[in-house]
């Protein structure tokens, strides 16, 4: 198939928009986030909520015991499952490697035709240096499908993509979304799939700089791996990652979140959360999933995790595509609370069913799958509570405090305080030093700062997940222009 630079108009039935919006809903709705949460979710939600302001009324000293046993039992798990996973990827990661002479030296007329999927909104001042490097891919123009999705709205961007393919040799269509809510990433890619002929498909962000042989490598290793891998996850890191400290302390994270952490659960056959971008998906497979969740602003998470229910595996891959890392607060903010909202829409889609689930993956896959969703905003959540304790302790030590932490919670929440943050942080030291990027050391050592952003990001999702669930707050990409 030779692929021509053209313009794909939106469909005039509107089937198209229908099912890029309705088709996991409609065929699957237990799996769909277009509600938030099902009925008896509501009610036992509803239930806890009196239980604890009855217990707060009635007994608040052994409803405060139980609260904070609870959370530090819990936040002591998921820190012990964090280092493991993260000592597991470090001593024995799985991952794929396949050298640049392998790549190059695969046959081009054996390599499968390739869907790239590229979702931009309001990113006019970005886009020339997306078509550069789309240029840069280094794969056979006749079997590369590279569909650029444009909000049909969005005239700014459509103009300079239109310029931007003008002014170079790329081979792409431009294909414009009907504006329709949900104004999300996945409807885009979803409008986008229906174009699709490619046997894999991925997608790449507006600010991705992927790297050239990545389609090849990724090619290349689904031809190797059985067919119950459906996905392979590419590395993110970023490229700006000196900008400031704020971009430094995020870098720092992905680099121990796709280089270490997901290759411990790829070795512990565990769910994996695909990152938004780079994740090369067997589009047959994604087709009978019902593709992309369309309300959940996490697509990608909840994505990893249907495969994962669905008996498939996601593998990782040793190639890195560099993204643009927030260097604005207020944009990290933004991004880092869409995120955690996700997380917890995700938890929540597929505790639906529990029952189910647990036939599907079994009491340690539940737990695994508790701790890679609800896990990132629970810990942000609870470091904001214990910290606000700690300091009132450290200032006066209040007796409501002495209260709460009687010596059977007191000691474990003091081992959890002093050696949960220095092994977090010994992560980090770790990573910067095996990936040979002394500049992130003084990141790493105040990460703690950076964790108290987390927990304002926290406490922010959980607000937008009851009042705009599937609200996309925007990112903000082109920040380091001049850095």
């Amino acid at each position: 198939m030779t692929v021509e630079r053209g313009l794909v108009p939106p469909p005039t039935t509107g089937e198209a928009l229908h099912r890029s919006i309705s088709a996991l809903a409609d065929g699957q709705p237990l799996l769909s986030s277009r509600q938030t949460t099902v009925r008896w979710q509501r009610a036992a939600l509803g239930a806890a909520v009196v239980l604890l302001a009855l217990g707060l009324a009635l007994a608040p000293a052994d409803t405060g015991i139980f609260l904070m046993g609870v959370a530090t039992v819990c936040y002591v798990v998921n820190l012990i499952d964090r280092t493991w996973l993260f000592a597991t990827g470090v001593e024995r990661s799985p991952e794929l490697r396949i050298a640049a002479d392998d790549a190059l030296a695969f046959p081009d007329e054996q390599l499968p035709i390739y869907t790239v999927l590229v979702p931009a909104y309001r990113e006019p001042g970005v886009v020339v240096r997306l078509i550069r490097d789309l240029s840069s891919i280094d794969y056979p123009p006749d079997k590369l499908e590279i569909k650029l999705l444009l909000e049909d709205d969005d005239l700014a961007t459509i103009l300079a993509v239109q310029q931007a393919l003008a002014d170079t040799v790329l081979l792409a269509d431009l294909v414009l979304v009907p504006a329709a809510e949900p104004r999300t990433k996945p409807k885009a890619c979803n409008f986008g799939l229906q174009f699709a002929t490619g046997e894999f498909i991925t997608i790449y962000d507006a600010e991705d700089i992927p790297e050239p042989l990545q389609l090849r490598r990724a090619a290349m290793a689904f031809r190797s791996l059985p067919d119950e891998v459906a996905c392979i996850q590419a590395k993110l890191s970023y490229h700006n990652d000196r900008q400031n400290l704020l971009t430094r302390w995020f870098t720092s994270e992905y680099n121990q979140w796709f280089g270490y952490t997901l290759p411990g659960l790829m070795a512990a056959a565990a769910p994996i959360p695909l990152g938004g971008t780079s994740n090369h998906i067997r589009t047959a497979t994604l087709l009978e999933l019902g593709g992309w969740d369309p309300y959940n602003v996490t697509e990608d998470a909840d994505l990893g995790i249907r495969l994962w229910r669905a008996g498939h595996q996601t593998a990782i891959l040793d190639s890195v595509t560099l993204e643009e890392a927030n260097s604005d607060v207020i944009n990290w903010l933004r991004q880092r609370s869409r995120w955690y909202k996700g997380y917890l829409q995700t938890f929540l889609v597929h505790s639906r069913q529990p029952v189910l689930l647990k036939r599907q993956v079994g009491w340690t896959g539940m737990l695994r799958f508790a701790s890679v969703t609800l896990g990132p905003p629970f810990v942000s959540l609870c470091n904001l509570a214990f910290w606000t304790l700690t300091l009132m302790w450290v200032m006066g030590a209040p007796s409501f405090i002495r209260t709460v932490f009687p010596m059977v919670l007191f000691y474990p929440a003091i081992v959890s305080l002093v050696l949960g943050n220095a092994s977090i942080i010994c992560c980090g030291l770790i990573a910067a030093r095996v990936d040979r990027k002394p500049y992130l050391l003084t990141a790493t050592l105040t990460i703690p700062c950076y964790w108290l952003l987390m927990s304002i990001a926290a406490v922010k999702a959980v607000l937008q997940l009851v009042l705009q669930p599937s609200y996309w707050e925007k990112t903000e990409h082109g920040l380091d222009a001049n850095a």
